[in-house]
């Protein structure tokens, strides 16, 4: 369907000026390093919830994972349970707080500073923000591959120009404010998601009849599922899959835990809780962060499950037929069809907020983890000069090996590659992110060796085990003769499941073998 009417040219156009407002504020009140990075440690809760909410939902979530759910059906709301859980309550009030605090302590504004100061290693610093700078891009590329096939769907242009026209104008405020540019405009485009969702909700459950008419024929339609589907392990949209089964360990390891447990050690979504002034504010961030995640995950999950019902009932087939295999193309095709043209105006801008609002907390993640992190601190061994410049170079940079990425992966590539870059954040990120704020006796050396093994074993497991990047990337049939050097159910068991507790154990181990750090430092880092 195109959208052809003026009254969509006049909102587009009202929406970015008040974005681009939003970006000059947030220039004009940068001044120093630390407001550039942390955006001067005073952030309102509210902002800093909205800012967290939309930085972590992105068409990822909505395009991507919604498009899981109408493949793989509503099983996926056990992650929806584990963003609220673990992404909201665990992050802000037992991560948050602490990570406030030894951020101010040591002077932090960047996560892989705050780990490199609290192990005294410009090792960890320089090696985690080239960690980030070459993987990041990934989840950038695919985050801007959910905007641009809706764009590409609800206005009928070209999908490269509308990878570019999203690239320019995200690009455009990030470079030149920073993360209080970057937060101010999260915070308006987390309040446009937030309506957008709920209406998009009511809307969908009018359309199938009211909530248990929709649930009762999705329900019904369990016979209907693909042969492909069903062999491997799939029992409807309703219902779990198979115990054990392939499509089981890739419902539950890849999408529920990787993205579930991911979470924790997300850099980009860490630095937020360094933005706020005091513990307060963290708190009354949750009460605003859980409601706008349930209805972020939940409704979308919801919606991609049931637009099987909706499909099967006016056009004979069910959603991954519609979307002629691709699932990135399910919720465009629903949104389209199923909703009112003044809606998908409405919801045009809700995923532009949620891709633009990502997409900048990730430019500028890159950007200050290779300017800051990599080169600064790492390279130039912490010798003073133009970081913000290096950093903005940096920024553009990285945007330009999204937008490569953005045209060249394949389909139905969203919801794997989010998992894939959540997944080795966690095994690289999250022991030695728990042993720097909750144990003490976590050594240098300990954080050191967790980081290598936590990253390496992971891009192993992906290269030559997980067959779902194992096989298309080919480096384990080219060197071995085999697509996987493990067979049987190993093939389709995430990388976080394997990579992680191995690089705890290491941690652990490790770390009681090593001297700890001396005492001053250790009292430096936990003062309250």
């Amino acid at each position: 369907m195109a959208l052809s009417t003026p009254v969509l040219g006049v909102i587009i156009l009202i929406y970015l000026m008040v974005i681009f407002y939003l970006g000059w504020l947030g220039y004009k009140k940068t001044k120093q390093t630390e407001d550039y990075m942390v955006a001067g440690r005073k952030i309102h809760p509210y902002i800093l919830a909205l800012s967290y909410g939309a930085t972590f939902i992105s068409t990822s979530a909505i395009i991507g994972f919604g498009g899981a759910a109408g493949a793989l059906g509503m099983g996926l709301l056990w992650l929806a349970f584990m963003n609220i859980f673990i992404g909201i309550f665990i992050a802000f009030v037992i991560f948050g707080s602490k990570t406030r605090r030894m951020g101010l302590n040591l002077g932090a504004v960047t996560f892989p500073e705050l780990l490199g100061r609290r192990y005294q290693s410009r090792f960890i610093q320089g090696f985690s923000g080239a960690l980030i700078g070459i993987f990041m891009p990934l989840y950038a590329g695919i985050v801007l591959i959910g905007g641009a096939r809706f764009l590409e769907s609800t206005l009928e242009i070209n999908y490269d120009v509308a990878v570019l026209i999203l690239t320019v104008i995200v690009a455009a405020y990030v470079i030149t404010g920073g993360l209080i540019a970057v937060m101010y405009t999260d915070a308006l485009q987390g309040t446009l998601m937030f309506i957008g969702m709920a209406i998009l909700l009511i809307f969908t459950y009018i359309k199938l009849g009211g909530v248990t008419a929709a649930h009762s024929a999705l329900t019904s339609m369990s016979d209907l599922v693909p042969e492909s589907l069903a062999a491997g392990g799939h029992l409807g949209w309703t219902a779990m899959p198979a115990f054990g089964s392939p499509i089981w360990w890739t419902l539950v390891s890849t999408l529920i835990l990787g993205v579930g447990i991911g979470v924790i050690a997300q850099p980009q979504l860490a630095v937020r809780f360094m933005t706020v002034k005091n513990d307060t504010s963290l708190n009354r961030a949750v009460l605003v962060g859980g409601p706008f995640i349930l209805m972020m995950t939940g409704v979308a999950f919801t919606v991609g499950a049931l637009s099987n019902a909706y499909f099967h009932q006016t056009v004979g087939k069910i959603s991954v037929v519609v979307a002629g295999g691709n699932t990135d193309l399910i919720m465009p095709e629903f949104i389209n069809s199923a909703m009112p043209e003044t809606f998908v105006i409405l919801f045009m801008l809700t995923l532009l907020a949620a891709a633009m609002s990502t997409l900048s907390s990730q430019f500028h993640t890159m950007g200050t983890s290779i300017g800051h992190d990599f080169y600064r601190e790492f390279i130039k061994k912490g010798e003073l000069g133009q970081t913000i410049n290096i950093t903005r170079a940096a920024i553009a940079v990285t945007i330009i090996a999204s937008v490569i990425l953005a045209y060249i992966l394949p389909i139905s590539i969203i919801a794997r590659a989010t998992a894939i870059f959540f997944g080795l954040c966690a095994a690289a990120f999250l022991p030695m992110y728990v042993g720097a704020l909750f144990w003490k006796r976590m050594t240098k050396a300990g954080a050191v060796a967790s980081l290598l093994v936590g990253t390496f074993s992971s891009l192993f497991w992906l290269a030559f085990v997980h067959a779902s990047e194992a096989v298309p990337l080919g480096i384990s049939k080219a060197i071995f003769g085999v697509d996987t050097i493990l067979t049987g159910t190993w093939t389709v068991v995430d990388p976080i499941l394997v990579a992680t507790p191995l690089a705890f154990i290491v941690a652990i181990v490790v770390s009681l073998a090593t001297k700890p750090a001396s005492k001053e430092h250790l009292d430096t880092c936990f003062k309250k």
